[in-house]
């Protein structure tokens, strides 16, 4: 059965696959992200479709990242000889503004030892495998083709006999062998040598754009492999990021909250990249600024929580009934109704993400302008728009709300708008945006804070703790020695806390209790004991985390307070931006004052 604890990830800032430990392509989607799946069998073990290379004899099998790269090695080794699986999606540049992405998944093979039997088992089942695929020997490939109705294919070159393939019969690996999964027929030449230079050309790419990441102390290898993966959700051709790779893993065994993560939401996406550029890749955040000017925002136009990869504005849900789920969790969903909700708490987001690009970027005139005509857009909506109820950061799809951090989120949207204003010396705006900014606050101090919880809490009139409230120190709103806010980091901790693990809240919602620990609300905690000065038991919670990590270090949305077995998309881009933000600040602690949590 499959499971996230054995799943690695590989993709080229297009699309993206998931390997299980055993050498199988258990997800992959083509040609982008969001197309419908080729191999799903992590949603449906029968109907999903596999690409598994599998040993004819009981095999020992290790499996890591080629170091400093999304190219992941898989080692067999069989009774008959031994030999290594390299999976990768190539990505390299072509020349100083093009690259490579094309959207194809690689296997070689390559004996190191003896002369293994192999078997491989080649099922794809496109279009969600909704209906019969069917695949066929053309010449110099094997094409796949629905057998009805709507018209997908791809298409495979291999060195392997295609008898061999079809037949799923065993054969003696006796040299390299590689196997290609294309989305486009191949105009060139493939062989095994231009398989093995496309994987050195990856390779490079990977290792190119980590040496330019910050060096740290401590958790180096940690903050990496997070990096690698937020780079890898980014989708290359517009900026967009991802929250994950996959669809309706659900945040809890047999739970309905089965969503499809393959979208691009603006909150996520601007902290991911506020946190690379951080990390020294600050094309990643312009490219992604570009991306929300371009295709997003328009004057007068409404700001949507989500999009498409591609910036497109309809993102109806549907259910795929035939797939049996993740672990016989249904429904399996494509789409996201989530673009219908109004979130306030993004405008917040987003007006950080272009105060800091005014800060940090050097832009020409004309940018500039577009970007202030994109300022007092926002502003104004927020204006018209924070004592509105609305959905939330959790998404809440019954009644709207009052919820705290979207009206901490609309503080913070006009509290750097102020700071604009100021930077740009366009005085005219400053007192309404400043009497703006304090009636908000104003309003939160008064509503928002139970003084019965001795708290902020999840909403006007609730008593009811959220983890979000977690970031209102991180996000300016208060000092990390205010009373009321370290009051609350006490109260969050009493109340949502479990053996270490948080709930991003403990009340009933739409689908019932939530029973899973949210893995980025656990890095909120032990953020905030940090900032509240509790510095050793905030690397203790940290370093608890870490082993939550599945075998290759990656994490999903959810985690299992019991087992510890992950749930929830995969990987999720949340996670690994919140692991980055706790790993760099515990590195900070230690250059002020020595504090050590670990060796390096």
């Amino acid at each position: 059965m499959v499971d996230l604890s054995q799943l690695g990830i590989i993709g080229n800032c297009r699309s993206a696959a998931l390997i299980s430990r055993a050498g199988e392509v258990v997800w992959a989607c083509l040609p982008d992200f969001d197309s419908p799946s080729v191999f799903a069998k992590l949603v449906d073990e029968e109907k999903g479709g596999v690409l598994a290379v599998v040993p004819e004899e009981p095999a020992r099998i290790e499996q890591e990242y080629l170091e400093n790269t999304n190219v992941l090695r898989t080692h067999f080794r069989t009774p008959s000889g031994a030999f290594e699986l390299f999976d990768f999606m190539p990505i390299y540049a072509v020349d100083a503004q093009t690259y490579n992405r094309a959207p194809e998944l690689y296997r070689l093979l390559r004996p190191l030892e003896g002369k293994p039997l192999v078997r491989i088992r080649y099922r794809p089942r496109l279009n969600y495998g909704a209906v019969e695929t069917r695949t066929d020997a053309h010449g110099e490939y094997l094409k796949s083709v629905t057998a009805r109705g709507e018209y997908h294919s791809v298409y495979c070159y291999t060195n392997i006999p295609f008898t061999a393939v079809l037949e799923e019969r065993p054969f003696p690996l006796a040299g390299p062998s590689y196997f290609l999964v294309s989305f486009h027929q191949k105009l060139g030449r493939v062989d095994v040598g231009g398989a093995f230079t496309e994987l050195e050309r990856t390779k490079t790419y990977w290792l190119n754009w980590v040496s330019r990441t910050s060096i740290y102390a401590l958790y180096q290898k940690e903050i990496v492999r997070s990096a690698l993966t937020l780079k890898l959700l980014t989708y290359g051709k517009t900026g967009a990021v991802i929250a994950a790779a996959t669809t309706s893993i659900p945040e809890y065994p047999g739970d309905s909250r089965n969503w499809d993560y393959r979208y691009c939401w603006i909150r996520d996406s601007a902290m991911i990249l506020q946190t690379l550029r951080e990390l020294r890749h600050g094309n990643t955040a312009r490219q992604f600024l570009r991306f929300l000017l371009d295709t997003i925002i328009r004057k007068a136009d409404t700001l949507q929580i989500l999009y498409s990869i591609r910036g497109e504005k309809d993102l109806p849900e549907r259910r795929l009934p035939h797939l049996a789920g993740y672990k016989k969790s249904k429904p399996v969903r494509v789409g996201n109704d989530a673009y219908r909700q109004k979130q306030n708490d993004v405008y917040g987001v987003l007006m950080d993400l272009i105060h800091t690009s005014f800060v940090h970027f050097p832009t020409s005139l004309p940018e500039s302008e577009e970007l202030w005509t994109t300022v007092r857009y926002i502003m104004r909506t927020v204006e018209d728009n924070w004592r509105k109820p609305d959905r939330g950061v959790w998404e809440m799809r019954t009644r709207p709300r009052h919820f705290v951090f979207s009206k901490v989120l609309s503080w913070v949207a006009v509290d750097r708008g102020l700071a604009l204003a100021n930077l740009l010396e366009r005085d005219e705006f400053v007192p309404s945006w400043s009497a703006l900014r304090e009636e908000i606050r104003n309003d939160v101090e008064t509503h928002g804070w139970n003084e019965a919880k001795g708290a902020y809490t999840q909403s006007y009139g609730s008593g009811d703790l959220d983890a979000s409230l977690l970031l209102l120190e991180r996000v300016g709103f208060c000092t990390a020695d205010a009373p009321r806010w370290v009051s609350t980091v006490r109260a969050v901790e009493a109340e949502l806390s479990r053996d270490g693990l948080l709930y991003r809240y403990r009340n009933k919602d739409d689908y019932g209790v939530p029973r899973s620990a949210f893995l980025i609300c656990s890095f909120w905690m032990a953020d905030a004991l940090y900032r509240i000065g509790e510095r050793e038991r905030a690397g203790a919670v940290f370093e608890r985390l870490l082993s939550c990590a599945n075998r290759l270090g990656l994490f999903s949305e959810d985690l299992d307070f019991e087992t510890h077995e992950l749930y929830g998309n995969f990987p999720q881009g949340y996670s690994h931006l919140a692991l980055i933000n706790t790993a760099v600040l515990l590195n900070e602690g230690r250059q002020r004052s020595g504090f050590i949590y670990r060796t390096p």
